[in-house]
Protein backbone atom coordinates (compact mmCIF):
# COMPACT_ATOMS: atom_id res chain seq x y z
CA UNK A 1 0.00 0.00 0.00
CA UNK A 2 2.87 2.46 0.87
CA UNK A 3 3.97 1.61 -3.03
CA UNK A 4 0.63 3.20 -4.39
CA UNK A 5 0.22 6.16 -1.55
CA UNK A 6 3.49 7.85 -2.53
CA UNK A 7 2.25 8.47 -5.82
CA UNK A 8 -0.70 9.77 -4.92
CA UNK A 9 0.68 12.12 -2.66
CA UNK A 10 3.11 13.27 -5.41
CA UNK A 11 0.04 13.84 -7.52
CA UNK A 12 -1.79 16.23 -5.22
CA UNK A 13 0.90 18.25 -3.94
CA UNK A 14 2.10 18.48 -7.88
CA UNK A 15 -1.54 19.99 -8.91
CA UNK A 16 -1.38 22.03 -5.76
CA UNK A 17 1.54 23.95 -6.73
CA UNK A 18 0.66 24.24 -10.42
CA UNK A 19 -2.42 25.91 -9.02
CA UNK A 20 -0.53 27.86 -6.71
CA UNK A 21 2.10 29.54 -9.13
CA UNK A 22 -1.03 30.63 -11.35
CA UNK A 23 -2.21 33.16 -9.33
CA UNK A 24 0.26 35.37 -9.03
CA UNK A 25 0.97 38.39 -7.74
CA UNK A 26 -2.04 40.12 -5.39
CA UNK A 27 -3.20 42.92 -7.13
CA UNK A 28 -5.04 44.43 -4.15
CA UNK A 29 -3.01 48.15 -3.33
CA UNK A 30 -3.54 49.71 -6.13
CA UNK A 31 -1.45 53.32 -6.97
CA UNK A 32 -4.90 55.08 -7.15
CA UNK A 33 -5.45 54.63 -3.35
CA UNK A 34 -1.86 56.26 -2.45
CA UNK A 35 -2.68 59.01 -4.57
CA UNK A 36 -6.43 59.44 -2.19
CA UNK A 37 -4.57 58.76 1.23
CA UNK A 38 -2.89 62.19 0.71
CA UNK A 39 -5.37 64.16 -1.35
CA UNK A 40 -3.96 66.36 -4.13
CA UNK A 41 -2.93 70.08 -2.84
CA UNK A 42 -2.76 72.71 -5.81
CA UNK A 43 -0.06 75.51 -5.82
CA UNK A 44 -0.53 78.81 -4.49
CA UNK A 45 -1.59 81.19 -7.07
CA UNK A 46 -3.57 81.03 -10.49
CA UNK A 47 -4.70 77.94 -11.22
CA UNK A 48 -5.70 76.79 -14.98
CA UNK A 49 -7.82 74.30 -16.78
CA UNK A 50 -5.28 71.73 -17.08
CA UNK A 51 -3.72 72.10 -13.54
CA UNK A 52 -7.26 71.24 -12.19
CA UNK A 53 -7.70 68.50 -14.73
CA UNK A 54 -4.59 66.94 -13.93
CA UNK A 55 -5.22 67.44 -10.48
CA UNK A 56 -8.67 65.82 -10.38
CA UNK A 57 -7.11 62.51 -12.13
CA UNK A 58 -4.44 62.07 -9.59
CA UNK A 59 -6.66 62.21 -6.57
CA UNK A 60 -10.49 62.58 -7.29
CA UNK A 61 -11.53 59.53 -4.97
CA UNK A 62 -14.35 58.75 -7.58
CA UNK A 63 -11.96 57.36 -9.77
CA UNK A 64 -9.94 55.86 -7.51
CA UNK A 65 -12.84 53.39 -6.84
CA UNK A 66 -13.32 53.03 -10.82
CA UNK A 67 -9.52 51.96 -10.23
CA UNK A 68 -10.22 49.23 -7.76
CA UNK A 69 -13.33 47.43 -9.24
CA UNK A 70 -10.62 47.43 -12.49
CA UNK A 71 -7.94 45.80 -10.69
CA UNK A 72 -10.82 43.55 -8.84
CA UNK A 73 -11.66 42.16 -12.34
CA UNK A 74 -8.64 41.70 -13.19
CA UNK A 75 -7.94 39.12 -10.26
CA UNK A 76 -11.61 37.65 -11.07
CA UNK A 77 -9.74 36.62 -14.71
CA UNK A 78 -6.81 34.51 -13.67
CA UNK A 79 -9.63 33.21 -11.08
CA UNK A 80 -11.67 32.03 -14.02
CA UNK A 81 -8.62 30.34 -15.74
CA UNK A 82 -7.82 27.91 -12.35
CA UNK A 83 -8.34 24.21 -12.51
CA UNK A 84 -10.74 22.82 -9.90
CA UNK A 85 -8.86 21.23 -7.18
CA UNK A 86 -8.71 17.49 -6.83
CA UNK A 87 -10.02 15.83 -3.78
CA UNK A 88 -7.84 13.19 -1.84
CA UNK A 89 -9.96 11.24 0.33
CA UNK A 90 -9.16 8.07 3.03
CA UNK A 91 -11.87 6.06 4.54
CA UNK A 92 -11.27 3.13 6.96
CA UNK A 93 -13.71 0.36 7.22
CA UNK A 94 -13.69 -1.64 10.83
CA UNK A 95 -11.19 -0.78 13.14
CA UNK A 96 -9.83 -4.00 14.68
CA UNK A 97 -6.25 -4.64 12.97
CA UNK A 98 -7.00 -8.20 11.35
CA UNK A 99 -10.07 -7.19 9.09
CA UNK A 100 -9.42 -3.48 8.74
CA UNK A 101 -10.00 -1.99 5.67
CA UNK A 102 -8.04 1.52 4.83
CA UNK A 103 -9.02 3.24 1.19
CA UNK A 104 -7.06 5.84 0.17
CA UNK A 105 -9.04 8.39 -3.05
CA UNK A 106 -7.49 11.06 -5.22
CA UNK A 107 -10.67 12.10 -7.03
CA UNK A 108 -9.83 15.11 -9.46
CA UNK A 109 -12.93 16.79 -11.40
CA UNK A 110 -12.55 16.75 -15.20
CA UNK A 111 -14.75 20.09 -16.56
CA UNK A 112 -16.64 19.11 -19.79
CA UNK A 113 -18.34 21.42 -22.19
CA UNK A 114 -15.56 24.35 -22.49
CA UNK A 115 -16.85 25.51 -18.95
CA UNK A 116 -13.18 26.93 -18.21
CA UNK A 117 -12.96 29.00 -21.45
CA UNK A 118 -16.62 30.36 -21.30
CA UNK A 119 -15.80 31.67 -17.47
CA UNK A 120 -12.70 33.15 -18.75
CA UNK A 121 -14.46 34.71 -21.65
CA UNK A 122 -16.85 36.08 -18.77
CA UNK A 123 -14.36 37.44 -16.61
CA UNK A 124 -12.62 39.27 -19.54
CA UNK A 125 -15.86 40.77 -20.61
CA UNK A 126 -16.41 42.13 -17.33
CA UNK A 127 -13.06 43.50 -16.89
CA UNK A 128 -13.63 45.14 -19.91
CA UNK A 129 -16.65 46.49 -18.79
CA UNK A 130 -14.61 47.88 -15.35
CA UNK A 131 -12.01 49.18 -17.85
CA UNK A 132 -15.13 51.14 -19.85
CA UNK A 133 -16.65 52.47 -16.56
CA UNK A 134 -13.15 54.22 -15.71
CA UNK A 135 -12.93 55.94 -19.25
CA UNK A 136 -16.40 57.09 -18.82
CA UNK A 137 -15.85 58.46 -15.44
CA UNK A 138 -12.95 60.10 -16.41
CA UNK A 139 -14.74 61.62 -19.32
CA UNK A 140 -17.16 62.42 -16.78
CA UNK A 141 -14.94 63.97 -14.53
CA UNK A 142 -13.57 66.04 -17.41
CA UNK A 143 -16.55 67.67 -18.28
CA UNK A 144 -17.68 68.30 -14.41
CA UNK A 145 -14.35 70.00 -13.79
CA UNK A 146 -14.69 71.91 -17.14
CA UNK A 147 -18.02 73.56 -15.83
CA UNK A 148 -17.14 73.84 -13.06
CA UNK A 149 -14.09 75.59 -13.78
CA UNK A 150 -16.00 78.12 -16.28
CA UNK A 151 -18.69 78.64 -13.68
CA UNK A 152 -15.55 79.57 -11.24
CA UNK A 153 -14.72 82.15 -14.02
CA UNK A 154 -17.91 83.71 -14.33
CA UNK A 155 -18.23 83.78 -10.87
CA UNK A 156 -15.07 85.76 -10.54
CA UNK A 157 -15.83 87.89 -13.63
CA UNK A 158 -19.25 88.74 -11.86
CA UNK A 159 -17.43 89.24 -8.30
CA UNK A 160 -15.26 92.17 -10.86
CA UNK A 161 -18.57 93.65 -12.43
CA UNK A 162 -19.81 93.98 -9.30
CA UNK A 163 -17.01 96.14 -7.56
CA UNK A 164 -17.17 98.09 -10.77
CA UNK A 165 -20.49 98.82 -10.38
CA UNK A 166 -19.96 99.51 -6.76
CA UNK A 167 -17.66 101.88 -7.50
CA UNK A 168 -20.15 103.33 -9.92
CA UNK A 169 -22.53 104.24 -7.01
CA UNK A 170 -20.13 105.75 -4.82
CA UNK A 171 -19.18 108.20 -7.63
CA UNK A 172 -22.78 108.63 -8.11
CA UNK A 173 -23.83 109.14 -4.67
CA UNK A 174 -20.73 111.28 -4.41
CA UNK A 175 -21.81 114.19 -7.00
CA UNK A 176 -25.28 114.15 -6.18
CA UNK A 177 -23.69 114.76 -2.86
CA UNK A 178 -21.99 117.69 -4.60
CA UNK A 179 -25.18 118.69 -6.15
CA UNK A 180 -27.00 118.85 -2.83
CA UNK A 181 -24.47 120.94 -1.33
CA UNK A 182 -24.45 123.19 -4.24
CA UNK A 183 -28.13 123.58 -3.62
CA UNK A 184 -28.76 122.51 -7.20
CA UNK A 185 -30.46 119.27 -6.47
CA UNK A 186 -32.58 118.49 -4.13
CA UNK A 187 -31.24 116.27 -0.84
CA UNK A 188 -34.12 113.54 -2.22
CA UNK A 189 -31.75 113.21 -4.66
CA UNK A 190 -28.68 112.04 -2.69
CA UNK A 191 -31.00 110.01 -0.78
CA UNK A 192 -32.05 107.90 -4.30
CA UNK A 193 -28.33 107.61 -4.73
CA UNK A 194 -27.38 106.01 -1.21
CA UNK A 195 -30.20 103.71 -1.69
CA UNK A 196 -29.28 102.36 -5.14
CA UNK A 197 -25.15 102.45 -3.57
CA UNK A 198 -26.23 100.00 -1.10
CA UNK A 199 -28.67 97.71 -3.17
CA UNK A 200 -24.95 97.57 -5.18
CA UNK A 201 -22.76 96.24 -2.02
CA UNK A 202 -25.38 93.90 -1.01
CA UNK A 203 -25.00 92.28 -5.05
CA UNK A 204 -21.41 92.90 -4.57
CA UNK A 205 -21.37 90.60 -0.82
CA UNK A 206 -23.37 87.98 -2.58
CA UNK A 207 -21.04 87.60 -5.40
CA UNK A 208 -18.04 88.00 -3.44
CA UNK A 209 -19.70 85.26 -1.26
CA UNK A 210 -20.79 82.87 -4.88
CA UNK A 211 -17.05 83.30 -5.65
CA UNK A 212 -15.88 81.71 -2.82
CA UNK A 213 -18.21 78.67 -2.69
CA UNK A 214 -17.12 78.32 -6.58
CA UNK A 215 -13.61 77.88 -6.09
CA UNK A 216 -14.58 75.34 -3.02
CA UNK A 217 -16.33 73.35 -5.53
CA UNK A 218 -13.30 73.16 -7.68
CA UNK A 219 -11.51 72.47 -5.44
CA UNK A 220 -13.61 69.19 -4.22
CA UNK A 221 -12.71 67.90 -7.16
CA UNK A 222 -9.42 66.50 -5.45
CA UNK A 223 -10.39 66.52 -2.29
CA UNK A 224 -8.88 69.41 -1.38
CA UNK A 225 -11.88 71.14 1.44
CA UNK A 226 -9.17 74.36 1.92
CA UNK A 227 -8.75 75.70 -1.81
CA UNK A 228 -5.21 77.61 -2.08
CA UNK A 229 -5.17 79.05 -5.74
CA UNK A 230 -6.10 82.48 -5.09
CA UNK A 231 -8.11 82.74 -8.86
CA UNK A 232 -8.78 80.73 -12.52
CA UNK A 233 -7.18 82.03 -15.14
CA UNK A 234 -8.55 81.94 -18.93
CA UNK A 235 -10.19 84.07 -20.65
CA UNK A 236 -13.50 84.28 -20.62
CA UNK A 237 -15.20 84.70 -23.53
CA UNK A 238 -17.34 82.99 -26.17
CA UNK A 239 -16.66 78.81 -26.68
CA UNK A 240 -15.44 77.76 -30.05
CA UNK A 241 -18.35 77.18 -32.41
CA UNK A 242 -19.45 73.70 -32.31
CA UNK A 243 -19.01 71.40 -35.47
CA UNK A 244 -22.17 70.86 -37.39
CA UNK A 245 -25.11 68.76 -35.82
CA UNK A 246 -24.83 65.88 -38.35
CA UNK A 247 -21.15 65.37 -37.43
CA UNK A 248 -21.35 65.19 -34.11
CA UNK A 249 -24.54 62.40 -34.62
CA UNK A 250 -21.99 60.81 -36.49
CA UNK A 251 -19.54 60.64 -34.00
CA UNK A 252 -21.84 59.51 -31.34
CA UNK A 253 -21.57 56.06 -31.95
CA UNK A 254 -17.98 55.96 -29.97
CA UNK A 255 -19.32 57.92 -27.00
CA UNK A 256 -18.29 56.80 -24.25
CA UNK A 257 -21.13 55.79 -22.65
CA UNK A 258 -22.40 53.52 -25.95
CA UNK A 259 -18.88 52.02 -25.91
CA UNK A 260 -19.75 50.74 -22.49
CA UNK A 261 -23.13 49.38 -23.90
CA UNK A 262 -21.68 47.46 -26.51
CA UNK A 263 -18.88 45.84 -24.07
CA UNK A 264 -22.04 45.14 -21.66
CA UNK A 265 -24.06 42.81 -24.35
CA UNK A 266 -20.80 41.18 -24.85
CA UNK A 267 -20.59 40.31 -21.25
CA UNK A 268 -23.94 39.30 -21.49
CA UNK A 269 -23.34 37.03 -24.04
CA UNK A 270 -20.45 35.49 -22.32
CA UNK A 271 -22.48 34.51 -19.73
CA UNK A 272 -25.22 32.98 -21.71
CA UNK A 273 -21.96 30.37 -22.99
CA UNK A 274 -21.32 29.97 -19.27
CA UNK A 275 -24.77 28.69 -18.64
CA UNK A 276 -24.88 27.00 -21.93
CA UNK A 277 -21.52 24.77 -21.47
CA UNK A 278 -22.62 24.54 -17.36
CA UNK A 279 -25.59 22.15 -19.08
CA UNK A 280 -22.78 19.64 -20.11
CA UNK A 281 -22.27 17.64 -16.62
CA UNK A 282 -18.46 17.39 -15.39
CA UNK A 283 -16.60 14.20 -15.27
CA UNK A 284 -15.05 12.58 -12.08
CA UNK A 285 -11.77 10.43 -12.32
CA UNK A 286 -10.73 8.70 -9.37
CA UNK A 287 -7.50 6.74 -8.65
CA UNK A 288 -6.82 4.86 -5.66
CA UNK A 289 -5.66 1.83 -3.02
CA UNK A 290 -7.40 -0.02 -0.88
CA UNK A 291 -5.66 -2.04 2.10
CA UNK A 292 -7.72 -5.40 2.74
CA UNK A 293 -5.87 -6.84 6.08
CA UNK A 294 -8.30 -9.86 5.95
CA UNK A 295 -6.79 -10.80 2.67
CA UNK A 296 -3.48 -9.08 3.30
CA UNK A 297 -2.84 -7.37 0.16
CA UNK A 298 -3.38 -3.90 -1.70
CA UNK A 299 -6.04 -3.42 -4.43
CA UNK A 300 -5.73 -0.21 -7.00
CA UNK A 301 -9.27 1.95 -7.54
CA UNK A 302 -10.11 3.47 -10.42
CA UNK A 303 -13.13 5.55 -11.05
CA UNK A 304 -15.52 7.34 -13.32
CA UNK A 305 -18.43 9.55 -11.99
CA UNK A 306 -20.72 11.56 -14.20
CA UNK A 307 -24.33 12.61 -12.76
CA UNK A 308 -27.06 12.37 -14.92
CA UNK A 309 -29.29 15.12 -16.07
CA UNK A 310 -32.09 13.86 -15.70
CA UNK A 311 -33.73 16.98 -14.08
CA UNK A 312 -31.82 19.81 -13.50
CA UNK A 313 -30.27 20.75 -17.45
CA UNK A 314 -29.75 24.33 -16.33
CA UNK A 315 -32.31 25.21 -18.41
CA UNK A 316 -33.81 28.48 -15.80
CA UNK A 317 -30.16 30.27 -15.65
CA UNK A 318 -29.67 29.63 -19.61
CA UNK A 319 -33.19 31.59 -19.93
CA UNK A 320 -32.43 33.81 -17.38
CA UNK A 321 -29.05 34.73 -19.04
CA UNK A 322 -30.29 34.81 -22.78
CA UNK A 323 -33.64 37.11 -21.15
CA UNK A 324 -30.68 39.61 -20.08
CA UNK A 325 -29.11 39.51 -22.89
CA UNK A 326 -31.95 40.65 -24.90
CA UNK A 327 -32.27 43.58 -21.88
CA UNK A 328 -28.67 44.84 -22.75
CA UNK A 329 -29.53 45.03 -26.20
CA UNK A 330 -32.63 47.18 -25.65
CA UNK A 331 -30.72 49.24 -23.19
CA UNK A 332 -28.26 50.07 -25.64
CA UNK A 333 -31.09 50.98 -27.97
CA UNK A 334 -32.91 52.97 -25.89
CA UNK A 335 -29.48 54.85 -24.61
CA UNK A 336 -28.75 55.69 -27.95
CA UNK A 337 -32.07 57.42 -28.37
CA UNK A 338 -31.67 59.17 -25.36
CA UNK A 339 -28.04 59.93 -26.23
CA UNK A 340 -28.70 61.62 -29.74
CA UNK A 341 -31.71 63.44 -27.68
CA UNK A 342 -29.53 65.00 -25.36
CA UNK A 343 -26.61 65.97 -28.22
CA UNK A 344 -29.46 67.54 -29.71
CA UNK A 345 -30.42 69.36 -26.91
CA UNK A 346 -26.93 70.07 -26.20
CA UNK A 347 -26.13 71.33 -29.48
CA UNK A 348 -29.01 73.74 -29.75
CA UNK A 349 -27.83 75.47 -26.28
CA UNK A 350 -24.73 75.72 -26.91
CA UNK A 351 -25.64 77.60 -30.52
CA UNK A 352 -28.26 79.54 -28.82
CA UNK A 353 -26.20 80.58 -26.11
CA UNK A 354 -23.10 81.88 -27.91
CA UNK A 355 -24.93 83.58 -30.71
CA UNK A 356 -26.53 85.61 -26.81
CA UNK A 357 -23.10 85.93 -25.57
CA UNK A 358 -22.04 87.15 -28.76
CA UNK A 359 -24.31 89.92 -29.06
CA UNK A 360 -24.23 91.17 -26.04
CA UNK A 361 -20.33 91.16 -25.53
CA UNK A 362 -19.94 93.10 -29.43
CA UNK A 363 -22.63 95.30 -29.15
CA UNK A 364 -25.64 95.58 -25.75
CA UNK A 365 -22.42 95.83 -23.36
CA UNK A 366 -20.02 98.48 -24.87
CA UNK A 367 -23.41 100.57 -25.80
CA UNK A 368 -24.84 100.44 -22.51
CA UNK A 369 -20.97 101.35 -20.67
CA UNK A 370 -21.01 104.79 -23.11
CA UNK A 371 -24.54 105.13 -22.00
CA UNK A 372 -23.80 105.28 -17.97
CA UNK A 373 -20.33 107.31 -18.52
CA UNK A 374 -21.94 109.68 -20.57
CA UNK A 375 -25.35 109.26 -17.99
CA UNK A 376 -22.68 110.36 -15.43
CA UNK A 377 -20.89 112.97 -16.91
CA UNK A 378 -24.00 114.85 -17.46
CA UNK A 379 -25.28 114.48 -14.19
CA UNK A 380 -21.90 115.89 -12.85
CA UNK A 381 -21.94 118.72 -15.29
CA UNK A 382 -25.73 118.92 -14.38
CA UNK A 383 -27.07 117.83 -18.22
CA UNK A 384 -29.04 114.98 -16.65
CA UNK A 385 -31.25 113.95 -13.33
CA UNK A 386 -30.12 110.86 -11.16
CA UNK A 387 -32.66 108.94 -12.64
CA UNK A 388 -31.13 108.90 -16.13
CA UNK A 389 -28.13 108.06 -14.31
CA UNK A 390 -29.48 105.38 -12.62
CA UNK A 391 -31.71 104.03 -15.49
CA UNK A 392 -28.47 103.87 -17.54
CA UNK A 393 -26.67 101.73 -14.50
CA UNK A 394 -29.48 99.41 -14.40
CA UNK A 395 -29.32 98.89 -17.83
CA UNK A 396 -25.31 97.92 -17.95
CA UNK A 397 -26.28 95.89 -14.65
CA UNK A 398 -28.96 93.81 -16.41
CA UNK A 399 -26.70 93.63 -19.91
CA UNK A 400 -24.13 92.45 -17.94
CA UNK A 401 -26.17 89.76 -15.97
CA UNK A 402 -27.41 88.22 -19.17
CA UNK A 403 -24.13 87.94 -20.53
CA UNK A 404 -22.75 86.19 -17.48
CA UNK A 405 -25.96 83.55 -17.51
CA UNK A 406 -25.33 83.44 -21.23
CA UNK A 407 -21.92 82.73 -20.58
CA UNK A 408 -22.16 80.04 -18.25
CA UNK A 409 -25.13 78.27 -20.31
CA UNK A 410 -22.28 78.11 -23.40
CA UNK A 411 -19.83 76.34 -21.28
CA UNK A 412 -22.56 74.25 -19.41
CA UNK A 413 -23.22 72.83 -22.86
CA UNK A 414 -20.04 72.51 -24.08
CA UNK A 415 -19.17 70.28 -21.02
CA UNK A 416 -22.28 68.56 -21.44
CA UNK A 417 -21.59 67.57 -25.61
CA UNK A 418 -17.96 66.42 -23.95
CA UNK A 419 -19.61 64.48 -21.69
CA UNK A 420 -21.60 62.68 -23.40
CA UNK A 421 -18.63 62.66 -26.71
CA UNK A 422 -16.29 62.08 -24.75
CA UNK A 423 -13.83 64.70 -26.29
CA UNK A 424 -11.64 66.60 -24.75
CA UNK A 425 -12.61 70.25 -23.23
CA UNK A 426 -12.85 73.08 -25.96
CA UNK A 427 -10.57 76.61 -25.54
CA UNK A 428 -12.76 79.89 -26.11
CA UNK A 429 -12.54 81.53 -28.98
CA UNK A 430 -11.83 85.15 -27.96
Amino acid sequence: MRNLMLPLLLAAFSMHSAVAQDVGPDVGGSVLSDATRNPALEPSGPLSLAAALDLTLQANLDLALAGHEVDATAAAVRQAGLLPNPELSALVEDTRRDSRTVTLQLNQPLELGGKRAARVDAAERAHDVAAADLITRRTELRADVTAAFFDLLVAQERARLAAESADLAQRATTAAARRVAAGKVSPVEETKARVAEAAVKVESTQAASELRAARRRLAAFWGNAAPRFDAAVAPVGVPVEPRAYGELAMQLETAPALARAGLEIERRRALVEVERARRVPDLTVSLGVKRDESLGRDQAILGVSVPLPLFDRNQGNLAEALKRQDLARDERAALRIRLERDVADAWERLDSARGEAAALQDEVLPGARQSLDAATKGFELGKFGFLDVLDAQRTLFQARAQHLRALAAAYRARADLDRILGEPAAPVAR
